[in-house]
């Protein structure tokens, strides 16, 4: 187990050197002249970059947080210029070529204009020369201009430019977008078995808040503001609450104690809940005014709101137990399940689930993320069913690692569940 690890982690470091060669060579040495202040400046950051990303990605582990924050905030972010500008040196790769085969400008001028300026005329001695049979001379064979080391350049740099003004705008539009804060997202999600007197019934979805080195008490406290001013029935917290432990993180999920509805806020943990300690966080959560539902029922007014632990908790013998959360309940009544994973969507199946509220995905988070997402969940955002159930996904309203998103804007959901004999 130790070899693989070592050899995971050397190849991560042999990537990470690859792909920082190629934006070393296409962002500095191909612009610049050797031993000018670009080249020497490119060539630090090309190395002090990626060891930052490394230092973010492992912080949490060797660091507290305090010291964590130096690392999290430039080296997570380098992790998604880093993407958007492979991307977008990628479609350079393709225009590169074709803008070098443009026909220089002198040439372009010197084409003959319909005017006849270049063209013989009566007084050119020339007009009077027989004409040339070009059967009897062939010409030469064309030879392909080659580009100058001007010309060259300028396309280099032109590339490096437009790459590095398209990452840096989708980057910065994307963490924008979190840093703003979630937007309020209406589903509304019809069930057969759910009694009239339950018609509008209103449920805050809130997941993936990540509260850690970059996501803090602002952070929160935005998401509690939100969800208050949507005035839903119930409130909940489908996992992936923080990255950290209590005392570093406590603070920052305080306002957590401001959430307010008529039947309270409920919350089940998330995979990350268990990198970070996940006893002491139920623990803290429930001081907060937030219950836990570790395996767990409570009958409502229209329906039984359900809740199983995340599955990463099945390395500690804390993971979800179906059979406790949902055996014994009535299966007339309309059951709700809170479970952070999509994945676990077949066993709510079997166990009559009529609706499942999940997160854990971010939606991708990072396009293309999305298509990386599909391959490991059923759902990666919105509402689908399968048999019987309907599982719901939302997208989070934090990010993990780098504070971007990017076709996959963060969301708190209020789902409306709706009678059919209402």
């Amino acid at each position: 187990m130790i070899v693989l690890v070592v050899l995971g982690v050397l190849l991560v470091l042999a990537l990470l050197t690859l792909v920082h060669w190629y934006l070393w060579r296409r962002l500095v040495r191909d612009v610049s002249a050797p031993g000018g202040r670009w080249r020497r400046t490119g060539t630090v950051l090309a190395v002090a970059l990626p060891l930052l990303s490394v230092g973010a990605l492992v912080g949490g582990r060797a660091f507290p947080i305090a010291v964590e924050r130096w690392f999290a905030w430039p080296g997570y972010l380098w992790l998604a210029v880093l993407l958007y500008l492979l991307l977008a040196l990628g479609v350079g790769e393709v225009v590169r070529p074709l803008l070098l085969r443009l026909p220089p400008r002198a040439a372009r001028a010197g084409a003959v204009d319909e005017s006849g300026t270049d063209a013989p005329t009566a007084e050119d001695p020339a007009a009077d020369e027989p004409a040339v049979n070009e059967a009897a001379a062939p010409a030469a064979p064309a030879t392909p201009a080659v580009p100058s080391p001007e010309r060259r350049l300028f396309v280099a740099r032109a590339v490096a430019i437009g790459a590095s003004g398209a990452a840096a705008a989708v980057v910065g539009n994307g963490m924008y977008g979190v840093l703003r804060g979630p937007r309020l997202k209406q589903v509304t999600v019809p069930l057969a078995k759910l009694p009239a007197a339950a018609h509008g019934y209103r449920i805050a979805v809130v997941s993936d808040i990540h509260l850690g080195p970059i996501l803090g008490r602002a952070h929160t406290q935005r998401i509690v503001d939100t969800i208050n001013a949507a005035k839903p029935d119930l409130i909940t917290i489908v996992g992936d609450l923080v990255d950290g432990t209590v005392p570093e993180l406590g603070r920052d999920a305080e306002p957590l104690a401001q959430l307010r509805a008529r039947d309270g806020a409920y919350f089940v943990t998330g995979n990350h809940e268990y990198f970070s300690g996940a006893a002491p966080w139920v623990d803290f959560v429930r001081e907060l005014g937030v219950h836990p539902l570790q395996n767990a029922r409570v009958e409502l007014g229209g329906f039984d709101l359900a809740g199983v632990n995340d599955i990463a908790g099945e390395r500690e013998g804390d993971g979800p137990d179906f059979g406790r959360a949902l055996g014994d309940r009535d299966p007339a009544r309309t059951a709700v399940l809170l479970s952070h994973q999509p994945v676990t969507i077949h066993d709510a199946v079997r166990h009559g689930v009529d609706l499942q509220l999940s997160g854990h995905t971010h939606g991708g988070q990072l396009w293309p993320g999305n298509f990386v997402a599909e391959l490991a969940n059923p759902t990666v955002a919105g509402l689908e069913r399968y048999g019987d159930t309907q599982l719901y996904v939302t997208r989070g309203a934090g990010a993990w690692g780098p504070p971007v998103r990017v076709g996959a804007p963060s969301d708190i959901t209020v789902v409306t569940l709706a009678s059919l004999r209402a």
